[in-house]
């Protein structure tokens, strides 16, 4: 069999599919710390595949039908297996339901990536995209699960309709920033998109890995926000065209 440059990046893609079916494996056995933290570093995998894709030039079909398979394993499955055993297991037919949502709803986001893919270079996702809605909920665990005391109060309250809004997000048209290729020309055309990144790597270091959670949240924000000043702005040029054309009328009357 001829070993090809493409053999680079599918090896990552490997790892990135073995850790989230070692993180299922962990979450059924209750150790739902070591789980959370093999989605992370498939997270990791997720980004050196691509990276290594760049660097070989063996950006392929098969390369980004396999990343989707495994990122439906790592981000989709997982996840949901875990949102399922820390809490949701207690609303019975309701929390199978709504655990099911990373899963189902992250497949039909992959697929929808996957046919509106034109070339291998994207400045933006169409909604939020499913790495980074398993790592709003892994870091969530991270951040508030208890090995003693589960998810308790608001935390428990608000993790049903987090699984709910980050589904919803991920078939949504916000539009979401890619991770840009390091170049030097990249970090001339894109200075602020470095910068934040490079603030964003500084905090989640210096706090040994507590910051990844509100790292993650105010991503997630920014397709919100764009969104919101978006349709602001249009509304702001809608109203200024109909009273352009309210003025020629009267001109024209006059």
């Amino acid at each position: 069999m001829k070993i090809t440059r493409a053999v680079v990046p599918s090896l990552f893609t490997v790892l990135n599919m073995f850790c989230g079916f070692f993180s299922i494996i962990h979450t059924s056995r209750n150790q739902f710390e070591i789980a959370a933290w093999l989605i992370i570093l498939g997270a990791v995998f997720d980004i050196l595949d691509g990276v290594m894709a760049r660097i070989t030039k063996s950006s392929s079909k098969f390369g980004v039908e396999f990343d989707s398979l495994s990122d439906l394993i790592t981000f989709g499955a997982a996840p949901s297996f875990l949102a399922y055993q820390i809490y949701l297991e207690s609303l019975g037919s309701l929390g199978i339901l709504l655990s099911s949502l990373p899963l189902i709803v992250g497949g039909i986001r992959l697929a929808r990536f996957n046919v509106q893919l034109v070339g291998f270079d994207k400045d933006f996702f169409k909604g939020l995209p499913i790495p980074a809605q398993a790592m709003i909920l892994t870091t969530f665990v991270l951040t508030f699960f208890s090995e003693s005391g589960g998810l308790i109060g608001w935390k428990a309250d608000i993790f049903p309709a987090m699984i709910v809004v980050l589904s919803l997000l991920m078939v949504s048209t916000f539009k979401y920033d890619t991770l840009p290729k390091l170049s030097k020309r990249n970090i001339r055309e894109h200075p602020y998109k470095f910068s934040i990144i490079l603030v964003a790597v500084i905090i989640v270091l210096a706090t040994k890995g507590s910051a990844l959670f509100p790292v993650f949240v105010l991503y997630m924000l920014t397709g919100i926000v764009r969104w919101i000043v978006a349709s602001v702005r249009n509304l702001i040029t809608h109203h200024k065209k109909s009273e352009d054309e309210e003025t020629e009328i009267s001109s024209i009357d006059v």
